[in-house]
This record gives structure tokens, C-alpha cells and sequence, in this order.
């Protein structure tokens, strides 16, 4: 049997580890093991026992796992970086979201916003919806998902979804708004590191 790596990542390298996982395996003769899902509910895992040879995850999750003595330090490096952003059906006409004031207002105005409370951006969007004081109105009527949000404006559930550019961009039948305004901005940043628990053998993938 040949030899797998396995790695657990974030919503957000989905369709880059995808890819580069067939190239990966050509070179090296090493087959990619991988899961996604968000960042929240990966360290829930990793704290109920479960194992990976590489993480994914925000530098906050990687962070946190290093201070646990979970991961080797010397192995996490800043992999990719990521807005938060808007997405619509595709077709549908693009809302303004220039200014936080035309962003604010862009919310309010939706039928029902899609977001994700367990991933990074959904906590993020979370926290900015209470400090623009609309947390009540958006949430009396979001609709609220685990997996990629974009996936909700195709079955109609939601107007506009949120999240990571790059987890939006992974639903085919939807188009980008933007990134939300700048002032309203928080770069996500997404870390690999190596898990102290397994380090057999480590080959790596270059990105």
C-alpha cells in the first residue's frame, strides 16, 4: 500500500489542495488524504483525539495548537490569505457594498444573509453585524450553515451569502460582489503546520 498523507484543512484551501493534490501524488508517490471543513470545528475534532499528518487552519487555530505543544512549531509558515466577502445567485444584480454605510444598508435590505457561525469568517461577520448595531434584524432572518454559505443562494434560501472570498468562489452558479468595505475588513490568514502526534515521515507540497 502506498504511503498517505493526511491532512485536515479549512473551508478556504479546499479547491487549492484539490488541485494540487494530482500533481503532488505524480511527484512524490504520496496520496493526499484530505478533509475540510471549518476551522472551529476541526480543533473540535483534533480535541476529541482525531489525527492528521498536516493542519490547515486560520493562524489563530494554528496558534492555539502550537501553545498546546500539539504542533512543531518549526513547521508552520503563512500559507495564503483571504478576504471576507459577498457573493449573489449568478444573474442577479450586484448590491452596493462600497462604503460600510452602502454595506449596512446592503444587509438590511436582504431577504436573508447566509452565513456560518462555527467558521472563521461567520464569527467574524458575527462579531462586525453586532458593531454595526443590525445583529438582531440580520440574524432574525439568516440562515445559518456549517458547509460553503454560497450554497444557499443556488437553493434560494438566502439573498447574499458571506464568507472567505476563496469558500465562495468554490460554488459553481454564483458571482463575487467584493470584499466587504475596507473599513469593515479582517484578513484571514491560513496556517499548515505539522502534527506533533505523527511525524513518521513528512514530504512537502508545494503551493
Amino acid at each position: 500500500m502506498g504511503k498517505v498523507l493526511r491532512v485536515l484543512s479549512t473551508l478556504a484551501l479546499k479547491g487549492a489542495v484539490e488541485r494540487l493534490a494530482g500533481q503532488y501524488q505524480a511527484t512524490t508517490g504520496v496520496t493526499l488524504d484530505a478533509d475540510f471543513a471549518p476551522t472551529v470545528g476541526l480543533m473540535k475534532r483534533l480535541s476529541e483525539g482525531e489525527m492528521a499528518d498536516v493542519l490547515i487552519l486560520t493562524r489563530e487555530g494554528v496558534d492555539e495548537l502550537v501553545a498546546k505543544g500539539s504542533i512543531v512549531a518549526a513547521s508552520k509558515v503563512d500559507l495564503a490569505r483571504s478576504y471576507v466577502g459577498l457573493a449573489v445567485k449568478a444573474g442577479h444584480a450586484h448590491p452596493d457594498i462600497a462604503t460600510e454605510a452602502a454595506f449596512r444598508a446592503t444587509l438590511l435590505a436582504a431577504r436573508s444573509v447566509a452565513y456560518s457561525k462555527i467558521g472563521a469568517s461567520g464569527l467574524y461577520f458575527a462579531e462586525l453585524i453586532q458593531r454595526l448595531g443590525i445583529a438582531a434584524e440580520i440574524n432574525a432572518r439568516a440562515t445559518i450553515t456549517a458547509g460553503f454559505t454560497a450554497e444557499q443562494l443556488i437553493t434560494g434560501a438566502a439573498d447574499l451569502a458571506v464568507q472567505q472570498l476563496s469558500e465562495l468562489k468554490q460554488v459553481a452558479g454564483v458571482e463575487l460582489v467584493g470584499p466587504i468595505p475596507l473599513g469593515c475588513r479582517r484578513l484571514r490568514c491560513s496556517r499548515p503546520g505539522a502534527w506533533r502526534r505523527r511525524q513518521t515521515w513528512r514530504r512537502p507540497m508545494r503551493c
